[in-house]
């Protein structure tokens, strides 16, 4: 993905989602990879972490804070203002108190190679495959492959989105959500929804062991209804940040997909008017699904 094709994202946005993010992303594929980090043949003293499209570092905050060991995280995006904010609000302490440091790179993800990877613990990314193309995930694939380090994928929409209640729109909408996402940009064309497919293909032709978790956002007051799991809404669901946090994704989901078929231009204009103001009454849950991969090399891969 070059660093001019590559779609662009606001620290804001980068911002109003990390709770959201956090909630979502899936701890049970996290004691596989302690295992594979742990075990001593490849037991580095130091944790070589590359966090591929960092953005602002959600995933290391999330991430860095759940692994021991004193770890060195690489931070790569070609946005020098948000590798700026990223390294500035990175953790520095791991699970066990050990010392986090950080560094940066700018330039081309997709260019990264298995040499390039060499004393790589772990590559790990969040919302980036779905805006990869095939080829660029293959390449992924086959240099974490040569490298032998394991991949954590975490949140590629799968193309699946509910809401309560529903509209009659709703599926409309969705649909050419979906063909947006899977749209040609400047001759490259993206995998959108069939990322997370696509990457685990790609990554057990390289020999990988792969395990997808669900982890969907799940956005709305309460959160307490069967289609939420039931139990107290995480930290943040009811409040005025997770509403704006769902507007703001109904617009934007809204507008690509408008983008995608113009002709629904003028329903689109009154669902989401709709949309929001439910949102803004406190009757509107969201889920937006998404999927977690985790990649260990075959020959070192102890999965349970």
């Amino acid at each position: 993905m070059s660093t001019t094709d590559a779609p662009r994202y606001t620290p804001e946005w980068l911002e109003l989602r990390e709770s959201a993010d956090a909630a979502a992303r899936a701890p049970q594929l996290l004691d596989s990879l302690r295992r594979h980090l742990a075990d001593p043949p490849r037991r580095a003293r130091e944790l070589v972490i590359r966090d591929l499209g960092c953005g602002t570092g959600s995933m290391g905050r999330w991430l860095a804070p759940r692994l021991n060991g004193p770890q060195h995280w690489i931070l790569h995006d070609r946005d020098p203002d948000l590798l700026d904010r990223a390294r500035a609000a990175a953790s520095r302490t791991a699970a066990d108190g050990s010392r986090v440091t950080v560094s940066t790179e700018r330039g081309d993800i997709a260019r990264l190679t298995a040499d390039g990877l060499a004393g790589t613990s772990l590559v790990t990314a969040s919302a980036l495959l779905d805006v990869l193309t095939r080829d660029e995930v293959d390449g992924l694939a086959a240099a974490c492959a040569g490298a032998g380090c394991p991949a954590l994928l975490a949140l590629s929409v799968v193309g699946r989105v509910e809401l309560t209640p529903a509209d009659p729109l709703d599926t409309e909408i969705a649909g050419a959500f979906n063909a947006h996402q899977r749209r040609s940009d400047r001759g490259r064309r993206l995998l959108g929804p069939d990322a997370v497919a696509a990457a685990s293909e790609a990554f057990a032709q390289q020999g990988a062991t792969v395990r997808v978790h669900a982890s969907p956002w799940r956005l709305g007051p309460g959160g307490t209804s069967p289609a939420f799991g039931g139990g107290t809404p995480t930290q943040g669901e009811a409040s005025g940040g997770e509403s704006a946090l769902t507007a703001e994704w109904l617009r934007g989901w809204v507008g690509a997909a408008c983008e995608q078929r113009p002709d629904l231009a003028s329903r689109a204009d009154a669902y989401l008017r709709r949309r929001l103001a439910a949102c803004a009454a406190g009757e509107l849950r969201v889920v937006v699904h998404h999927s977690d991969l985790l990649a260990l090399p075959r020959q070192q891969a102890r999965i349970s």
